[in-house]
């Protein structure tokens, strides 16, 4: 039992360094993606400059809405409120969904 526990053992710690332990070249030159421009280092920095002026530094639905007046006080519609929550008509706690 003990001699088929040590070789199992053996051709499993044999079978995962040899899936482990591999030689491959240092510096991953294999990923390396390999091509050739078109433009000139003048030409992209033109562009990049162009980038910054056109830019909109406001992030999108980021503007203040204008707000509109209204003939209605404050009183008339805190008034209005109150008279709806008696009538039942604005539901409250588990009821409102």
């Amino acid at each position: 039992m003990n001699a088929r526990f040590l070789i199992a053992t053996l051709a499993v710690a044999a079978a995962a360094a040899s899936g482990v332990a591999r030689a491959d070249e240092a510096d991953g030159s294999q990923f390396a993606i390999q091509f050739q421009g078109q433009r000139t280092r003048a030409e992209v920095q033109a562009e990049a400059a162009l980038v910054s002026t056109h830019r909109n530094l406001e992030p999108a639905g980021s503007r203040v809405l204008v707000v509109q007046p209204s003939d209605v006080s404050t009183q008339a519609v805190r008034a209005q409120a109150i008279e709806a929550q008696k009538l039942g008509k604005i539901p409250s706690g588990e009821m409102s969904f």
